[in-house]
């Protein structure tokens, strides 16, 4: 379970079953690539010819055009105005970033996720109207710090500045219990969502079921009562 990718892909329109990306650099192609194998149409867009070839050789995607996402008529020429949700990808340039979110909201796009670079381009961003901002460098920061200092989380998800969801190994303390002998509610304020071994998970779990060394377990609750657990 990857918690940390349920960030952006909560930011998009789940009605959706159509997606534009612009900018077919590394994030671009992964979120392309992603979006397509779970069955969605998505039309790539670059302003470089060779990325736009590359991505349909690579079969990232339904459709790819090349185009310049600064300018305006290129944006309804390619069709792009034409879909709900737009993923702006080309955050390492953060001019053509800003102009083409601003194209895009100015067009009434009603859904534009966009990549940020910088805190000051998530601020500007935002300043244009971008729906939602993904900052991938500061995300992968903040994981890799929780990783070294909580080392028993083995993946985590903000559902906003106080509570999460976390995907820990099962404590020394827990194994051998029931879930229902635990009484994580009472105890820690959290509620268990899965349990998972050999990288299958079972959703809601029974509360007599017992936990293992080895296994893991995914809560929800505050930060403040996840750092209570006996990690």
């Amino acid at each position: 379970m990857n918690l940390s990718s349920l960030g952006f892909f909560r930011s998009l329109r789940k009605d959706n079953q159509q997606f534009a990306v612009i900018g077919l650099g590394r994030f671009g192609r992964a979120v392309c690539s992603s979006l397509h194998s779970m069955g969605y149409q998505v039309l790539g867009t670059d302003v470089d010819e060779k990325r736009v070839s590359q991505a349909l050789t690579d079969q990232l995607v339904s459709h790819a055009v090349q185009l310049d996402s600064t300018e305006p008529a290129a944006l309804k020429e390619g069709g792009i105005l034409e879909f709900d949700t737009v993923i702006v990808a080309i955050g390492n340039y953060v001019e053509e970033s800003i102009i083409t979110t601003l194209n895009l909201k100015e067009a009434k796009v009603s859904h534009v996720v966009a990549k940020a670079s910088s805190e000051v381009h998530v601020k500007l961003l935002k300043r244009v109207g971008a729906d939602h901002v993904i900052y991938p460098e500061h995300e992968a920061g903040c994981a890799l710090a929780r990783s070294l200092t909580k080392p028993a989380i083995l993946d985590r998800f903000d559902l906003d500045t106080e509570n999460s969801i976390v995907e820990l190994i099962v404590p020394d303390e827990f194994h051998g219990k029931t879930i229902a002998e635990l009484k994580l509610r009472s105890r820690y304020g959290l509620n268990m969502l899965a349990v998972s071994h050999d990288g299958k998970f079972e959703i809601n779990p029974d509360p007599n079921r017992r936990l293992s060394k080895g296994e893991a377990m995914v809560v929800i609750g505050s930060n403040k009562d996840i750092n209570r657990l006996p990690i």
